[in-house]
């Protein structure tokens, strides 16, 4: 039987279907998130995908049928066979505000979010 690691996250991770256009190596790709944190974002792989762990990437998911964005500049951090884990580097006060009230909203516990956003800053 295969030993689990313990689990390491801080941030609690949010089921979120949304698109995505990633740009990485000079190339655009889109894709689906399928879950998003303060520090990290999981999406499905695009077919063709080049991009090597540890790459640079943009990141846009759109929000409300493309009336508002995310924007975050992100580090490939893990690549599977049918997605990618991003780690967040930066992102802008608009896209942040976005990020955290989305975060507010499926979290449904502000006392949890207030320990996440304490956790982000350190």
């Amino acid at each position: 039987m295969e030993e689990k690691k313990p689990e390491k996250r801080r941030f609690q991770r949010i089921q979120f279907d949304a698109p995505c256009e990633l740009y990485c190596r000079e190339d655009m790709q889109t894709a689906e998130v399928l879950d998003i944190s303060l520090k990290g974002v999981l999406v499905s792989r695009p077919a063709g995908w080049v991009a090597s762990q540890g790459d640079s990437c943009e990141l846009t998911i759109h929000l409300n049928d493309h009336e508002s964005a995310i924007v975050v500049a992100a580090t490939l951090r893990h690549l599977e066979s049918d997605r990618l884990g991003f780690k967040i580097d930066y992102i802008d006060l608009e896209s942040a505000s976005h990020l955290k009230r989305l975060v507010e909203l499926n979290l449904g516990d502000a006392e949890l979010l207030e320990r996440e956003l304490l956790h982000l800053l350190r």
